[in-house]
């Protein structure tokens, strides 16, 4: 029996097609990993925006932020996180407080948290 030696028997395309199929599958789901990393990262950095603006209008201002808490609202590039403010007296200084700001998107999630010091001026 003589056998032509010129083509892929249907056996080594179905394999190869296999191979094709899982290799765009997994390239698919790390491209799906990657755009959820970027979204997150992109809320992380606005919420960071909303947390340094409310410390900056303090600095601003130059004045004191009053000890307690509050909550406020901050919009960055269309979207709304909910934001809490933290004011504290520093127990070995009356001339500074601690200011705690943390902000989450408008589901609650927690995306970012600075910590600072506030000083009488």
């Amino acid at each position: 029996m003589k056998r032509h030696g010129g083509g892929f028997t249907l056996i080594e395309v179905m394999v190869a097609l296999a191979i094709v199929a899982i290799t765009l599958a997994a390239g698919l789901r790390a491209a799906g990993a990657l755009t959820d990393n970027a979204e997150r990262l992109s809320s992380v950095l606005e919420a960071q925006w909303c947390a340094e603006n409310r410390i900056a209008e303090y600095t601003v201002q130059g004045r004191m932020p009053d000890t307690g808490e509050s909550e406020f609202p901050c919009e960055q590039l269309g979207r709304n996180y909910v934001g809490t403010m933290r004011v504290q007296p520093f127990p070995l200084n009356p001339d500074l407080r601690q200011v705690s700001v943390s902000v989450a998107s408008e589901a609650g999630v927690p995306l970012v948290r600075i910590v600072t010091m506030a000083a009488r001026r």
